[in-house]
């Protein structure tokens, strides 16, 4: 029986080592049944990719098959059997009319719509000999970010190229046609006046450096004698006309300059004399003028923010601060737009007599949610006075405000440290573990805090203000530009070029045959003013303020949204910048307007497109796409073709700028 136990014992063992065999067997073939699922379950992801942009590109080259294939009035078909029949453009309903090219005529773009080149730049930028560095694709932007930043910055002392960068204005209507590839600046406005014949010799494209102050295109590049020469050489050739001058945005500003530089004597100016624009200028027609400042430039000085951006900003608190793929963004650009002198004469300029004080401003209680009753003449705009109490606090004059609170309280109930003799230190951060460089690093948290303390800016302490946090930038400006109101227009003084791109520190020129008008959008929405908060740090190297988003007005009609006060103007430009000087500064002889040339104001409602198939619409009041507004259009093309401000029809007028501009105290 032993032996038959052993025997036993010796078969149990083996059978306990055949059913471990078979689990190992069974826990290798898990493994791997596992080890093949998750393989499959990889590659079905990877494959689910490859699919997914494989659809994506076959749908984009089918897509892009089309659009070459079909008949080019295929889109335009569509969009008629949707919205019905669309109205001709300007110029083939004015030549249809009969109306053909007469007047040669000038375009002048204005900041950042166009294009610049390379000429000579580092080692990072081999291989773009001639490319487009601004405007275009792009592409370098996206390629080499911090070399694009390098290579668009200007020297921060002199305000011109640093060393071994030569980055220069693209030439012919193609500088500024397009902004980038399908977003028309000028081309739709080129395209119509080819309608009744012009073409390139009797259509010039002023193109500058808009990154530099007005006078330095002239001392780096000439091009202020340019375009005296160019000019003067359209009149000659086309039998004696004079020319239509059509300036955008900052290139209001500009062709301001040129018009006091071409009188000026050598060597400051063009010695052209006095009568040099009587002689060779019909008409000045500016589009979105900027006459008297942006409110949204201060924002973009102070803390590289306006209000879209303010909202991403919030949205994804620190990242813009972060050191993101090698590149902290607000920072690389508040650094490289700080050397950009332009940016200086867009400064909001009159100081409290244009935009308000503490307690008051212009637009008063203005009523975000008005609505318009349109017109075909002129004054069509219904903006009573709303409810005090649902308006309380709104005052246009405080163009910075540390806190809702701040914003709204009377001026007599806030305490205020002055921030002028502020000792700068502390520093925010180590500058040496810094990537990039602004001058808050400098400031240190002693003056971060005394700006904060100051709590209340109008439009003259701002200049204080950007004095105190960016002091190379307004160093500089301050020798190109001025932001005040003339004592006396007779004062040798104002013969400095620096005086001359401020229409508040200038006359117009001796040509009381020429007509000046100004064209602006009304009806969007416009940034007027900020409410502001410092910012908690994200990082070693952070701007110390920025927009409070959270500061809202608690109603539909509250102008104030997302820490910005809204007004009337083009998106861009407040409708007291661009009307003003056409409403009263130069309506008729005065000290500003001494020959008592012409001046009318054209607004353009803003009308959104009903569609995506209408692109940006042919009713935009916004800043830059007005261009493709049908209306400014054909007054364009009228002017062009011979007519006057009277023949158009006078004024067209929808918003309240006369009224506003009435309660500005102004020696004329």
């Amino acid at each position: 029986m032993s032996f038959l136990r052993r025997r036993k014992g010796k078969a149990s063992n083996q059978e306990v080592k055949v059913v471990e065999e078979d689990e190992k067997k069974d826990i290798d073939r898990e493994r791997k049944q596992r080890e093949e699922r998750e393989r499959r379950r990889r590659c079905s992801c990877i494959d689910s990719c490859c699919w997914l942009i494989g659809c994506i590109c076959s749908t984009w080259w089918f897509l892009l098959f089309l659009y070459n294939a079909m008949p080019a009035s295929f889109p335009q078909y569509v969009t008629e059997a949707i919205t019905g029949p669309l109205p001709d453009p300007p110029g083939v309903k004015l030549m249809k009319e009969g109306l053909r090219a007469k007047h040669p005529v000038v375009f002048v773009p204005g900041i950042v719509t166009g294009g610049l080149e390379l000429w000579e730049g580092h080692q990072c930028a081999d291989g773009l000999f001639r490319k487009r560095m601004w405007g275009g694709t792009f592409g370098e932007l996206y390629k080499r970010p911090l070399c694009w930043a390098e290579h668009m910055s200007l020297d921060n002392e002199t305000g011109l190229d640093p060393p071994g960068i030569r980055v220069r204005p693209v030439s012919g209507l193609v500088a500024a046609d397009y902004f980038a590839p399908g977003y028309f600046v000028w081309a739709v406005l080129i395209a119509n006046l080819a309608r009744i014949g012009y073409e390139e010799k009797t259509m010039y494209m002023a193109a500058y450096d808009w990154r530099l102050s007005f006078q330095n295109t002239e001392v780096r590049d000439q091009t202020l004698s340019r375009i005296k020469s160019n000019i003067e050489l359209m009149v000659a050739t086309s039998g004696g006309k004079k020319v239509v001058v059509i300036p955008h945005s900052m290139g209001v500003l500009y062709f301001l300059h040129f018009m006091k530089w071409v009188e000026a004597p050598a060597p400051m100016g063009g010695a052209g004399g006095s009568d040099w624009c009587a002689k060779h200028i019909k008409a000045v027609m500016n589009i979105g003028a900027p006459f008297l400042g942006v409110p949204k430039v201060v924002a973009g000085l102070f803390s590289m923010e306006a209000k879209d951006i303010a909202v991403a900003r919030a949205f994804t608190p620190g990242f813009l601060d972060k050191d993101v793929f090698g590149l902290q963004t607000l920072q690389h650009m508040m650094r490289m737009t700080r050397t950009w002198d332009s940016t200086m004469s867009m400064i909001p300029k009159g100081g409290e007599t244009i935009w308000g004080g503490l307690d008051w401003s212009p637009e008063g209680y203005y009523n975000c949610s008005a609505k318009k009753l349109k017109n075909n003449n002129t004054v069509a705009y219904h903006n009573e006075t709303p409810d005090k109490g649902s308006m309380k606090g709104i005052n246009y004059g405080r163009m910075i405000s540390f806190g809702k609170d701040v914003a709204a309280e009377h001026s007599s109930k806030i305490e205020r440290i002055d921030f002028r003799d502020a000792v700068k230190g502390n520093h925010l951060a180590n500058t040496t573990n810094c990537d990039v460089w602004t001058e808050y690093h400098e400031m240190g948290v002693g003056g971060v805090k005394a700006v904060a303390d100051y709590k209340v800016y109008t439009a003259e302490s701002t200049l204080d203000l950007l004095h105190f946090v960016a002091p190379k930038l307004m160093a500089r400006g301050e020798a190109h530009f001025s932001h005040g109101i003339a004592d006396d227009l007779d004062d040798p003084k104002y013969q400095h070029f620096k005086y001359w791109s401020n229409p508040l520190e200038t006359k117009l020129p001796n040509a009381p045959d020429m007509e000046i008008y100004s064209m602006y959008g009304v009806g969007v929405p416009t940034e007027r003013a900020y409410v502001y908060k410092l910012t908690t740090p994200a990082s070693e190297c952070y701007i110390p303020f920025q927009i409070d988003t959270s500061a809202e007005g608690g109603s539909e009609d509250s102008c104030l949204k997302g820490g910005v006060f809204l007004t009337d103007g083009d998106e861009t430009v407040p409708i007291l910048s661009s009307g003003f000087m056409c409403a009263k500064a130069w309506r008729g002889k005065t000290q500003f307007n001494p020959s008592g040339i012409r001046s009318y104001i054209r607004e353009y409602d803003h009308a959104p497109p009903s569609n995506l198939l209408e692109g940006r619409g042919t009713q935009s009041g916004a800043h830059v796409d007005i261009m493709g507004n049908f209306a400014l259009i054909e007054d364009v093309v009228r002017v062009a073709a011979g007519a006057t401000g009277e023949e158009l029809g006078g004024d067209r007028v929808y918003s309240d700028i006369f009224k506003w501009s009435e309660k500005i105290d102004l020696q004329l």
